[in-house]
This record gives structure tokens, sequence and C-alpha cells, in this order.
């Protein structure tokens, strides 16, 4: 088996500039490879992440940055003019005092951390604008990616703003804003009949056999999976610099979770923030929830689902970070809990009702979850608490159609206003 899927020649050249980033580490048995597009260990078949030495980073360093995520390049594997060439610049993002929100959950001190400010309207901004920064330097010249939505719009526009092309795989019973916000950066976008698990093994054939395409969460999966840590990096800046006690993190492929735990662990090694403890939490989708069942029967090893669920966004069967989240939630003493698509469309409508935010399905898992966890004792009430909402509700409109709408309809009439309002 070779683990050099579709990385071109010029991805081995001596004179690679990934900033700190120093080799690739597998994380199963530790080995060490060179940077390259590679995302499996040679020795064990492990999955490959990024090893870096960061040597001196300060916060006067980093403050002083663009308000983007490259604010944080001295802690990415990103050359240190990754702002130079177009891209979507994202990052940032509102870190929201949600004290009504609070209020209808019962505890004391919340925070959403926003990412529906995304240029794409979700976090895959962020993962994607590292991907495209390595697949640069390793000298790919198509992004693309197997898709459940958000990362096909990130990725057909990125590409766009980079001009480069992109080839986009969705499944095709995906929502139809998703479809439509992929397709009009006028990329090759192509359906295919399947879950995403299927979309996913065709996306790894097609890797292999296209040696310029770099496909975001698979053949440069390493680099692209560090972008998911500046939601961790961003939480604990905009706090001032310190570790919120828990935080609640929506699971699909399981990434996320596990970076913002890796970004929080960084911050304090580097003694950017006091290395408090804090607990972190998984929220899935009773419809697509192998890694929730795998935590609630105290296993290791995640079970593969066939996902039926609204949040088609986590519908992820075969979460590949599946294990690593089970180790994150149990080292820092979280918890992994799923909710069906009635809380999820009523967690939509609280957050939204509660504190101006429109999330998509899942936004909705993240506030249900944190909800039936804070209502089981799981969840200090009394303890500072984030909620990440990964994605813009204008994405799952189909969600929430048939729950919300006119109040009533009436002739254009003050009389009749007033006759509604009174009922």
């Amino acid at each position: 088996m070779t683990t050099t899927v579709g990385a071109p020649e010029s991805a081995h050249h001596a004179d690679l500039d990934l900033g700190p980033a120093q080799s690739l580490s597998c994380r199963e048995c530790g080995h060490r490879t060179p940077l390259a597009a590679e995302f499996a260990c040679t020795e064990c078949f492990g999955p490959l992440e990024v090893a870096y030495d960061f040597g001196s980073v300060r916060r006067e360093d980093i403050e002083a940055g663009p308000k983007s995520i490259w604010r944080y390049r001295r802690l990415l594997p990103v050359p240190s003019d990754v702002d130079v060439y177009p891209n979507t610049e994202p990052g940032f993002t509102r870190l929201i005092r949600a004290d009504r929100l609070a209020a209808a959950l019962g505890v004391r001190r919340l925070w959403v951390k926003d990412d529906t400010g995304n240029p794409t309207h979700s976090f895959k901004d962020r993962v994607v604008a590292v991907a495209l920064a390595a697949a640069r330097q390793l000298g790919f010249t198509v992004l693309a990616c197997p898709s459940t939505g958000n990362l096909a719009n990130a990725v057909a526009a990125a590409a766009a703003r980079a001009g480069w092309q992109s080839v986009v795989l969705i499944p095709s019973s995906l929502e139809r804003a998703k479809v439509l916000t992929t397709a009009v950066y006028d990329g090759a976008l192509i359906a295919v009949d399947g879950t995403y698990d299927d979309v996913n093994r065709l996306a790894t054939e097609l890797a292999a056999e296209h040696e310029d395409w770099a496909f975001v969460n698979v053949n440069v999966r390493p680099y692209y999976a560090e972008g998911s840590k500046t939601l961790g990096y961003e939480v604990a800046e905009q706090l001032g610099w310190r570790l919120p006690e828990q935080i609640v993190v929506p699971v699909a492929s399981g990434s996320q979770l596990t970076k913002v735990d890796k970004a929080f662990r960084e911050l304090g090694d580097l003694g950017l923030v006091e290395p408090t403890p804090y607990r972190v939490f998984g929220a899935q989708a009773t419809g697509c929830s192998p890694v929730s069942a795998a935590y609630k029967a105290n296993q290791d090893v995640v079970t593969p689902v066939r996902p039926n669920t609204i949040a088609r966004s986590l519908a992820i069967g075969a979460p590949a970070d599946g294990p690593y989240v089970l180790d994150s939630v149990r080292r820092t003493g979280g918890a992994v809990e799923d909710v069906t698509d009635e809380e999820v469309v009523e967690g939509i409508r609280l957050l939204a009702r509660t504190e101006g935010v429109f999330a998509e399905t899942a936004g909705g898992v993240t506030v249900a979850t944190a909800k039936k966890l804070i209502e089981a004792g799981k969840i200090d009430p009394d303890a500072e608490t984030v909620l990440l909402i990964t994605g813009d509700g204008l994405k799952t409109l189909d969600a929430v159609q048939d729950e919300i709408g006119p109040k009533a309809t009436v002739p254009p009439s003050t009389a009749a206003v007033r006759e509604a309002l009174g009922h």
C-alpha cells in the first residue's frame, strides 16, 4: 500500500516552506515522516498529523496580525507569507455572550462562537484556507473534496478566489441550498448516488489517479485538519487569553473536536494561556451517532452506521477521528451525547429566539445536546461554557420550513393587524 496518494513530485522538495511544521507524525505509533502529501503511516497505516517546532510565540505578535486565521500563522502549517496569496481570509468570527440562551438552558455563563460569519458561512472556510496554502507548497493545481455540503461551498469558493479549478463530489441527496451555493462558483460539481461515506471512498480512488488534485480531506488531510485549531485559538484570545471551563463541539468526522482540544493544549504549552482544566463535550444527531454510541457503551472502537438524520453536515457514518474524540472527551472529563431530529429543530429555534443567531442543523445539534447534558447534570451549570455554532441556517432551510412561518395572514388594515396580534 502506498501512502503518497496524489502527491506530485514537487511535494518532496527540500525547500518546502510550511512555517513551523517540521514533519508528519503518526497518531498511533509516533513514527515521523517528512512533510509531503501523505495521510497514512508507512509503519502501521495509522493517521498522520503535523508535528511542529513553534519556537517562541508571543501574544503581542498574534494580536498585531490580521483579523483572520492568519494571525495564528506561527501555529499553522503554512508559509510565513501566506496572506499575500488570494484566499477567502476566514476567521476571527464573533464570540457572543449568550445571556438569554444561558437563562433558557439554566447555566450561569454561556458563550456562542458564531462561525456563520465566515466567507461561505461555515467553519469549513478555515480548514480549506489552510489546505489551499499547503497544497500550493506541495505542488498541486486543483482543489477537490468529497463533502456533505459546507466543505463543498468552501472548496468551490476558495478555488475560485485563488484562480484554481475545483472538483467537488457530493451525495445526490444533499440539501438544495448547499448544492446551489456550491454550483454558483462554477467549478466541477458532481453529485453521486450514495451516502457521504460512498462519496469519500470514491474521492480516495480519484486522488490516487490524479496527481495534481489536492483532495483537502484526503491526501492533504493532515494540513487541512489543523485549520480547526483556529477555533480554539480564537475562543481563548476572545476570552482574554484564557480557556473556557467547558466547550460543546458538533461531531461529524470528529476532527474539529480533537483539534480544538489540541489548540487549547498548545496554547497552554506555549505559555499563551494559563493551562487551566477544561472539559470537551461532543454533540451528534441520533440518526448518525456512532461516536456517542461508543462513548455510552464504554467502547474504544466506533462502529460505522448508515446515516438517517436531517443534520446532513454531520452525517458521516464512519468518522475517521471517532476514536480520538473518545480520547479527548474521556481525558478531559467530558462526554458525547446525541439528540433526535425534533430536538435539533428546537435547538435551532431556541438559539434564534434567544440570541438572534440562525444556525444550520449542526448548530441545532450543539444547542440541543448542551440542553440535554445540562439537564442530565453532565455539564456544570456554574462553569463557563462555550457552544460552537459552525454553519448558517440559510443552508438548511428545509429543516425548519414546515415548523415556522407567518403568525397570521390578514387584509391591509390596522384593525386586522390588531386582531391578529390579540390572538
